[in-house]
């Protein structure tokens, strides 16, 4: 049997609930918007669609020697976007304001010790952001600018997170199968 799974940065709670107390009053706004739960919100750093069981320990090694050689780094977490684009909007998301090259190269790090333990990694560009919500395709241009106002939020990653998605009714259900502690040194 094989899982699906990703490694992510997760928000602190106190961003969470800094962001989830400005949406919850639009959040009605649009039925045609499918809103991600706050406890779900995270930055994908790699996106595994199918490990096999018997590789998790491997993965959980290669993923804490990851975390052994990068230091914690800042990001601030502002500014919205739509995949594939505002017009066609299927996603709306916050990006990566500040921090995106430190958070590029941890991903990249993950990706390759996940593909060194023979594991698919989804091939994607990496761009860092969080999904907020997701729709049919649509124009997106008005949400965008609600989400646009919302303030920055910074935060220390000091840690990724292993993460087995599975699909239930009404959409995924993630579950954390592992964190890891950045304790890498600047030099």
């Amino acid at each position: 049997m094989s899982l699906r799974l990703f490694v992510a940065v997760v928000p602190p709670p106190p961003v969470v609930a800094a962001w989830d107390t400005l949406l919850e009053p639009r959040r009605d706004a649009d039925p045609s918007l499918r809103w991600t739960l706050p406890e779900s919100w995270h930055v994908t750093c790699a996106f595994m669609p199918a490990v096999p069981e018997t590789a998790l320990d491997a993965l959980a090694e290669a993923l804490d020697a990851v975390a052994e050689r990068t230091p914690p780094f800042e990001v601030v977490v502002a500014g919205a976007g739509a995949f594939p684009d505002p017009d066609h909007a299927k996603a709306l998301w916050l990006g990566v304001r500040e921090g995106s090259d430190p958070l590029a190269r941890l991903a990249g790090r993950c990706r390759t010790a996940v593909s060194g333990c023979g594991v698919e990694v989804d091939g994607g560009r990496f761009r860092p952001h969080l999904t907020l919500a997701r729709t049919r395709p649509a124009s997106a241009t008005r949400w965008l600018r609600v989400l646009d106002a919302l303030p920055p939020q910074a935060w220390t990653v000091d840690g990724f997170s292993l993460v087995h998605s599975r699909s239930l009714p009404g959409g995924a259900g993630y579950r954390t199968l592992r964190e890891h502690r950045l304790s890498g040194t600047l030099g």
